[in-house]
């Protein structure tokens, strides 16, 4: 039976009746003011400040009403016990802030073992010695330890854990299977209230439109939402259940533990915050010894399991989500980016590239790569890797195709026909017999991955975005809660379900607690209100963007991902302010003479490369200066950071990348020079992109006391580059889908040949971009990754570099 949460009257049957009973215009209970009402639109539609075109769409029409106003998670705390004495100290049972901060120090970093051996330090043991509260315990420092911890424990928790021994009928196992859980229904209720979600959450379905495109984003932008949402009471609101299994070896030795463990999340929170920040939401993991065997086998010999076995099925036949409402497993079963890309990629095209160019050869081409900072480079290759990270993986596919070369609906077309165009030219693989098994070459490709390939567009369709789903998050997990859960224990198997007990609940109450002491410590509100989204957003950690908002002094108190540094504050913009650099405020070299760049930068050509960018500059915007370049100083640095906004989510700020220019040293002896994508005057006065290698970053400088003043056009700082020129598109080149580009050279009076350069403002920089040389048949003897982009006069541009690379050549590039 269900209660009204207004007026606390009658037994209704069931949730419908109760809708029911709050729609009713003649009910009692609501004041006359507070009738139900929509929430507030989805985050989607309240971005604004940005150049992005704007989304556009519709609600849902019945759905996510407020019924009344309950208490979020922190406000609960009130009811505590102890609510009386933190009105009185904020940190109660501990005596201040010190000594909360002390407590939860030894708590997340030593274990009890090591917390005695901390005590017994002579400064930690005359400290105590003056805390009155504790001077008593120190006969046993024990004692002491103990207190710490009867604190951590008797701090309020909303969702604790607990330990339950499986037992299954007519089956005995060697050792108890033990299941360490919290009540799902609980979780949920504290992810809902919680307010650090607040402004993060989405409770009606929608369909969004930009231009003319639907896009797909979290599970209420997609079809199912809406599907379900016509089945429900006029105004319910929904909120889907977001699972995540995986399991892990607690320890390796013999009778090991391993733990199977389930991650709850809900859907209603945008998966940019809950696949980033920390699962507060361990439904259940269950731990067993490897007796599996023994079970596996007695459950084998049961007449069921011999005829499930004989039909492939796994004979579970009371499934968890029979009797789950919506719950329809063709359709909630999805793929993830991490095992069905990534690892299909690994065990089957990695495999064949390697059979068809030999390992060597393949190994050969990734340690000669460029290194660029933020990209992973492979000083030993990649055929010998056992084990990799989603990154590093990652890494792999961004340049294989060039290595190896001798969501709208438009984008899921897109990844339906590179589906397509797979299964058309598959035979060459077979041809090429670079498909093999362990009885030789294979020619079929019966692979689970790749059949489950083909379900991503209906899933996107019908879910939402699959990053959503990704397991990369739950992996993380299987090290925070599993692994380095057991680091904590006393490492004794007999009472191991007890000790996980014990530290996670720790771990939720101080959690909570810290947050709710820093907020009512400084006098500020427990609910973290609705506002307009920023028109920047540099960080995906909710906490730390609701402290930095209300309490910007104390955001070093938050833990979690920390904000991408944003430039577009204090760096230099370029003129659409859609890109921002970043230069070190101390140069590398101070005041270098002409001859001094030319010397030690191998750069004959930059004098009258700045001759010619200072006649063009003074004639286009009228400005001239008395100031001579060839008796001049410079500064010059040897990077400088690039920054954009998001090509997807335009208020989103990426992590900058950094464009290096080092001179010729004993480790590069061609120089350590990055490419970029730059803006310059083409024919005709047309605005147009060329790719170019920084050479050298510089600005003039005025001698002190000098009365000369620079001009504009030499205020900021300059880069010296050399051109490539495009030699074929994507189109020449389908099997590809790249640009190919070449040195650009130049003669001078006496017939010599040389690099094409010139020097061009940092802020006609639009992009950093990744060159990979063709290296033809085989990668030339003693080539390396110092010297190949100096060495080939031909590359592929990448379009795969990253995703906003992909973008920009795949749609605005010209």
């Amino acid at each position: 039976m269900e209660l009204c949460p207004n007026c606390n009257l009658g037994d209704f049957p069931s949730i419908e009746a109760l809708i029911l009973h709050l729609n009713s215009e003649s009910t009692s209970c609501w004041p006359s003011k507070a009738r139900p009402k929509e929430l507030p639109v989805p985050p989607v539609f309240r971005r604004h400040g940005s150049d992005q075109m704007a989304a556009t769409g519709t609600c849902h029409p019945q759905s996510g009403y407020v019924f009344g106003i309950g208490k979020n998670m922190l406000d609960r705390l009130e009811d505590d016990p102890y609510a009386y004495w933190w009105k009185i100290n904020h940190y109660y049972p501990f005596h201040d802030k010190g000594e909360w901060e002390l407590g939860k120090f030894l708590v997340e970093n030593l274990t009890q073992t090591q917390m005695i051996k901390f005590l017994k330090l002579k400064w930690v043991n005359d400290w105590f010695k003056l805390n009155l509260r504790l001077s008593s315990f120190l006969h046993s420092l024990t004692l002491v330890k103990d207190q710490l911890l009867d604190w951590m424990d008797s701090l309020p928790c909303f969702t604790e854990w607990k330990v339950s021994n499986i037992e299954f009928s007519g089956y005995t196992t060697i050792h108890p299977i033990e299941l360490v859980w919290c009540d799902a229904l609980e979780v949920v209720k504290q992810l809902f209230s919680d307010p650090i979600f607040a402004n993060h959450m989405t409770y009606t379905p929608h369909a969004v439109n930009v231009g003319n495109q639907r896009e797909y984003r979290d599970y209420m932008s997609a079809d199912m939402a809406w599907k379900i949402q016509d089945y429900l009471p006029f105004g319910a609101t929904q909120v889907p259940i977001i699972l995540g299994s995986d399991k892990t070896h607690v320890t390796q030795i013999t009778g090991g533990l391993e733990m199977h463990l389930v991650f709850i999340t809900i859907g209603n929170i945008d998966s940019e915050f809950h696949m980033h920040s920390d699962y507060q939401s361990i439904l259940q993991a269950r731990l067993w010894h490897k007796c599996m065997d023994l079970i596996l086998a007695n459950l084998k010999a049961t007449a069921f399991q011999k005829v499930a076995k004989t039909v492939n099925l796994s004979g579970v036949h009371m499934p968890f989500w029979h009797d789950w409402h919506f719950a329809c497993l063709s359709i909630f079963l999805t793929g993830d980016v991490l095992h069905t890309c990534f690892k299909f990629f690994t065990d089957h095209p990695l495999k064949w590239v390697k059979e068809a160019i030999g390992a060597y050869e393949l190994d050969t081409r990734f340690i000669v790569q460029h290194k660029q900072v933020g990209t992973c480079h492979f000083t030993k290759g990649i055929t010998h890797v056992k084990q990799m990270t989603g990154r590093e993986y990652r890494d792999i596919q961004r340049t294989i195709v060039a290595s190896i070369a001798v969501h709208s609906p438009k984008s899921l077309q897109s990844m339906e026909q590179a589906l397509l165009d797979f299964h058309t030219f598959k035979g060459a693989i077979v041809e090429a017999e670079v498909r093999k098994g362990k009885k030789g070459v294979k020619e079929d490709f019966f692979i689970p991955k790749l059949k489950l390939l083909q379900s991503f567009r209906g899933t996107v369709q019908q879910l939402g975005t699959l990053m959503q789903f990704s397991a990369d998050t739950t992996e993380c997990l299987l090290i925070t809660h599993c692994k380095d859960l057991f680091l904590w224990t006393a490492h004794q198997s007999k009472d191991f379900m007890e000790q996980c007990m014990q530290i996670l609940n720790r771990q939720e109450s101080m959690e909570i607690f810290d947050l709710y002491a820093l907020l009512t410590s400084r006098g500020v509100s427990l609910v973290n209100a609705m506002h307009a989204e920023e028109e920047e957003v540099a960080t995906t950690n909710p906490a730390l963007s609701w402290v930095s908002r209300v309490l910007p002094d104390e955001v070093n108190l938050v833990r979690g991902p920390r904000p991408v540094r944003n430039h577009f504050l204090k760096g230099i913009l370029s003129g659409d302010a859609l890109v921002a650099f970043q230069l070190n405020v101390t140069p590398d070299y101070k005041a270098l003479s002409p001859a001094d760049i030319r010397t030690k930068y191998t750069l004959p050509g930059f004098d009258c490369a700045l001759a010619n960018f200072i006649g063009r500059s003074s004639l286009s915007s009228g400005e001239h200066t008395h100031w001579d370049p060839n008796y001049g100083r410079y500064q010059t640095w040897n990077k400088f950071r690039l920054q954009l906004h998001s090509a997807f989510q335009q208020w989103v700020i990426m992590p900058s990348r950094v464009v290096q220019a080092y001179p010729p040293s004993d480790d590069f002896p061609l120089g350590n020079c990055d490419t970029v994508l730059i803006d310059g005057m083409g024919v005709g006065g047309k605005t147009t992109s060329y790719v170019a290698q920084v050479r050298l970053i510089f600005q003039p400088t005025i001698r002190r006391g000098s009365k000369v003043e620079l001009p504009s056009y030499l205020s900021n700082p300059l880069l010296y580059v050399q051109y490539f020129r495009f030699v074929s598109s994507p189109d020449e080149r389908p099997e590809l889908m790249m640009w190919t580009v070449e040195r650009a050279y130049t003669q001078d009076e006496n017939g010599n040949r040389h690099r094409e350069g010139a020097v061009v403002q940092v802020t006609d920089v639009m992009h950093a971009v990744e060159l990979i040389p063709v290296y033809g048949e085989a990668v030339g003897d003693g080539v390396s990754s110092a010297t190949s982009l100096e060495t080939y006069e031909c590359s592929f541009l990448n379009s795969f570099a990253d995703k906003e690379s992909y973008h920009t050549f795949s749609t605005e590039f010209v």
